[in-house]
């Protein structure tokens, strides 16, 4: 196989894609100090108040120590507010404090321009037919992610044990 036909592969597309998806995000959010899952949790604890840490995870497909760093990061940096549960110690709820709400508010013109300059090279039309088919390979492959997407109150996936060989 030629490097060429390499490059034609959906993988590496699609590899290529995300870096170039994360390098226009980080240009255009780089005053606000954002990276694109930082962006997803705060989006997503804007939008519903309160949720736990775990469930965030899975709505944003991040793993549990992925979505515990981010949170602790996103904490010291006074943009999140993470507490206790009432109902639950070990589970913390998550809000956005003030700082992060503004925060929020100032980045979405730079990452609805980030979108925009990604999807820039494609007409309407193709526009459309790449985000249902990114949709359907992502649907259809969720369960293969390391961190698969959750929708709300879907339960956790357990982790298969691993295969400890003698």
């Amino acid at each position: 196989m030629t490097i060429a036909e390499v490059h034609d592969k959906p993988g590496h597309l699609i590899r290529r894609c995300q870096q170039i998806a994360v390098g226009l995000f980080l240009d255009r959010c780089a005053a606000f100090d954002l990276t694109p899952p930082q962006y997803a949790v705060l989006r997503t604890a804007a939008t519903d108040p309160g949720i736990d840490q775990m469930t965030l995870g899975g709505l944003t497909a991040l793993d549990r120590s992925s979505t515990a760093r981010l949170c602790a990061a996103l904490e010291a940096r006074g943009l999140l507010r993470r507490t206790p549960d009432p109902a639950d110690r070990r589970a913390l709820r998550l809000d956005l404090t003030p700082e992060g709400h503004d925060l929020l508010l100032r980045a979405e013109p730079a990452v609805a321009e980030m979108q925009e300059a990604l999807l820039a090279p494609l007409s309407p039309a193709l526009r459309e037919a790449f985000l249902t088919a990114l949709r359907t390979l992502t649907v259809a492959h969720n369960a293969q992610s390391r961190a698969p997407l959750r929708e709300a109150g879907e339960p956790a996936r357990r982790a298969q044990p691993e295969c400890v060989l003698p």
